[in-house]
């Protein structure tokens, strides 16, 4: 056992705006562009299935150009999708690209809305989509969006066939022109109606393209040039639109800028048709709702007499605009923003610690300062908690302490993995959080600024900010935990005997002076010791680390290691996670505090494995928790004495992303000449670094089988990589994970040999997930096959597959 103090947020190196509610800086510009927006009622949603489906450049356009309140709606966060910058997967994996999605809008200028649908991974029919998202909930959920959001024009990304290329591309296109029906109609879904009016918008179009090999576009479709430049705010709308795309680093999809003309084109799919434009016969001004036609003229002077170097000479009229709108349909948090903005007024509440235990006391300091110049006549003053005003003086800080109310004390849990889910959709209660990106974050409360008398809400998150020597100042979310978390390093344990195995599991005390026991329990056929252990943490942010004995008796079959807390007289089962780069804020979960316990029949051959790392995956962890010993081997390395190594694997996608792939291949074939075994997890077809990665030639296909129980056959049943080490059977290719595999190979020279032959139903089954060839001394091995996802959820016959690929090369009479 060792105890330490770690800092929290200790790998955070970037500052990154929060939220919404978060402070942020209007510069001139922005206060020009926000005023012109004003005169805007246009409403545009966008809707479409994944993070990074959307058109970035059209949302910028209509956005930024046209100015109208623009959204996109994710129907998924993601989940099933690949990570190419760490080794997130599933719930975590959503709720990175949940937030790369949220700041992708901060620069596009659009909203995010999503569906409680899960990303279950690639499907191959909308029909499958649906039936696994349970249409009726989802479509529910669309229908709400379009009911809160009142969009006057829905574009869809995909069409509803088998164009989309994807089956939940098409069925975000189905549901969303049912949901276009279905919103405007009382009789649908009527029990939103106690919140919601129903809402009838004008058209929906689909957002045609020329992309993947298919051409949606016809020379009849409406289409309009969205490259425009815009000088106000110094780019055209593709390069705002590469910026807002580049945020989807997990993905890949760093964009290059674009400038000139950029067409997009659209077919009409629903409602009254347009000819020429998006909102032709739409009316977007204020004249659209009764009384706002009168304050135009108003708008109209404020745009006039607006002068960027003096943005506060505009803060009269402004407060004009809010007492002649106070009573109509207005946009008045955006206009409370401008008056803000025009102020220079800044305001924030910062927490006095990182983290707080959900039952300790939390204090934050509440910031405030008016910038406007020395000796203007507008009189400024805050209000909070309906306490007596106090005066904000041009240049003078206001530092309050405040202590944050039992009432907001909730865990900082995302709200959509606060409960278990299956594999169609995410379940949680209540409505206030249907539909929204993220949890709202603690607020400071009943905050206000009274400019001459008129007062303006302010909503503000608390938030923790810390200056860092290297980067200066950042900002993070604030996090309310359980008092203590029981964090264990693995999601499942394998065992291979009944060897006992020592198991650690990190405790992180959120109070002083955290005290309790922490109680371990193991299934039937399992023994543990000690089966509780007492803890003692006197100071906050302590973590220690406690080992407990696993020990599976002949009996034993898989089940469930559950680990619980009881401290002042609560229990508490959560685990504690972060999830931490520069491109966003960083997100903390409590993942419940249970792993997998899983007791497998394995056999061996070679036991030293070099691994050179791809996009991220957690199969050296895996290898080394059966017995294996992993070497991590890079360019420098693989110069060395590489005979040692039973096998070598290359991790998912090292050839799409490490630019020493070419100097790594020619030592890679010369170690598997002179005797090797190397085995090449998938890459996908393009780009690739290198021409050919096999010995070879073959071509890298986009087959692949998303039933994760599809049949297999096994086309060489002799081969030695079904019967060394292990005997593999139809058994062994139950209790997979998602899907069987992706990106198979096709075109095979002849000197390799297939080895397994699986399809999804209905499809011609394809025999290229595992492939293996003898070079010079050695073999070769290419699979498809996702052991990436399967070996880190500890499923048996994955491993001894696996097990037999590294094995390849060892010396057997049995092998053939």
């Amino acid at each position: 056992m060792k105890i330490k103090v770690l800092p929290f947020y200790l790998f955070v190196l970037f500052p990154f705006c929060l939220n919404a509610q978060s402070q942020r800086s209007y510069n001139a510009a922005e206060i020009k562009q926000g005023l012109e927006a004003l005169s805007v009622t246009g409403r545009v949603l966008y809707i479409a299935a994944h993070p990074d489906d959307e058109n970035t450049r059209l949302l910028a356009y209509l956005s930024k150009g046209k100015k109208y309140k623009t959204a996109y709606l994710s129907l998924t966060r993601g989940d099933g999708g690949q990570n190419l910058i760490g080794t997130e997967q599933a719930d975590q994996l959503g709720l990175l690209r949940t937030q790369e999605l949220l700041a992708a809008r901060q620069i596009d200028g659009a909203e995010q809305f999503f569906t409680r649908a899960n990303d279950f991974g690639f499907s191959k029919t909308a029909e499958e989509a649906l039936r696994f998202w349970d249409e009726k909930k989802i479509l529910s959920d669309v229908v709400w969006v379009i009911r809160k959001f009142q969009p006057d024009v829905i574009i869809t990304r995909f069409p509803g066939d088998e164009r989309a290329g994807h089956g939940a591309h098409a069925a975000s296109a189905i549901l969303a022109e049912k949901a276009f029906s279905a919103a405007a109609d009382p009789r649908q879904f009527p029990e939103q109606l106690a919140y919601l009016k129903p809402w009838k918008t004008g058209r929906i179009v689909w957002n045609t393209f020329n992309f993947g090999g298919t051409n949606t576009i016809t020379a009849d479709q409406l289409s309009m040039d969205v490259g425009q430049y815009n000088a106000l705010l110094g780019q055209s709308y593709g390069e705002i639109a590469a910026d807002s795309r580049s945020r989807h680093r997990s993905q890949g999809f760093g964009s290059a800028k674009q400038r000139g003309s950029a067409m997009e084109s659209f077919q009409h799919r629903a409602g009254v048709p347009a000819k020429k434009d998006l909102f032709e016969d739409v009316d977007a001004s204020l004249n659209k709702y009764p009384g706002l036609k009168d304050v135009q003229f108003l708008i109209n002077d404020i745009n006039k007499r607006y002068r960027v170097e003096a943005p506060y000479e505009s803060i009269a009229q402004l407060l004009q605009l809010k007492t002649a709108t106070a009573k109509l349909p207005f946009d008045h948090v955006k206009l409370d923003e401008l008056i803000l903005a025009c102020a220079g007024i800044w305001i924030e509440a910062v927490s006095a610690h990182p983290a707080y235990g959900v039952n300790d006391l939390m204090t934050y300091e509440l910031q405030a300062i008016s910038r406007l110049p020395s000796g203007s006549p507008l009189k400024v003053e805050l209000l909070v908690d309906r306490e007596d005003p106090i005066e904000l003086k041009p240049g003078n800080l206001i530092r309050l302490n405040r202590a944050l109310p039992d009432s907001a004390r909730k865990l900082t849990q995302p709200y959509w993995l606060a409960n278990p889910h299956g594999i169609g959709a995410y379940v949680f209660t209540g409505i206030e959080n249907l539909g929204a990106p993220e949890n709202k974050a603690p607020s400071a409360g009943d905050v206000a600024i009274k400019i001459n008398g008129t007062r303006i809400a302010v909503d503000r998150s608390i938030i923790y900010k810390y200056a860092n020597p290297a980067v200066g100042e950042i900002y993070q979310p604030l996090v309310i935990a359980p008092p203590i978390t029981a964090t264990l390093q693995e999601k499942a344990y394998v065992f291979n005997n009944q060897t006992p195995r020592k198991i650690s599991v990190s405790i992180r005390s959120f109070i002083k002076n955290a005290k309790g026991k922490l109680e371990i329990k193991v299934p039937k056929g399992w023994n543990v010791a000690p089966s509780s252990i007492d803890l003692n943490l006197a100071e906050k942010g302590t973590e220690e680390i406690l080992d407990f004995t696993v020990t599976p008796n002949e009996k034993a079959t898989s089940g469930k290691l559950e680990l619980q807390i009881v401290t002042a007289g609560e229990t508490y089962n959560k685990g504690f996670q972060q999830i931490a780069y520069e491109h966003i804020p960083v997100q903390t979960l409590f993942p419940q505090a249970e792993a997998r316990l899983e007791q497998l029949d394995l056999k061996f051959a070679g036991k030293q494995i070099g691994y050179v790392a791809g996009a991220g995956d957690l199969i050296p962890q895996s290898l080394k928790q059966v017995g294996y010993e992993v070497t991590m081997l890079d360019a420098n390395l693989l110069n060395g004495d590489l005979s040692r190594f039973d096998a070598i694997v290359t991790g998912v996608r090292l050839y799409n992303i490490n630019e020493d792939a070419a100097a790594m291949q020619a030592k890679l074939m010369a170690y598997v000449k002179n005797g090797g075994t190397l085995v090449q997890q998938y890459n996908v077809n393009n780009p690739l670094k290198i021409s050919q990665i096999g010995p070879y030639p073959f071509t890298i296909t986009r087959d692949r089988v998303t039933e994760e129980d599809a049949d297999v056959s096994f086309l060489k049943p002799d081969h030695a990589l079904l019967n060394y080490p292990n005997k593999i059977t139809q058994k062994d290719f139950e209790g997979w994970v998602q899907e069987r595999g992706i990106y198979f190979a096709s075109n095979l020279d002849e000197k390799y040999t297939p080895i397994l032959r699986m399809g999804d139903k209905g499809e011609q089954p394809s025999n290229g997930s595992l492939i293996i060839a003898e070079y010079g001394k050695g073999k070769y091995i290419y699979t498809g096959l996702v052991f990436y996802r399967e070996l880190p959820a500890g499923v048996p016959g994955a491993y001894r597959l696996f097990v037999n690929l590294l094995s390849a090369g060892a010396k057997s009479t049995d092998k053939k």
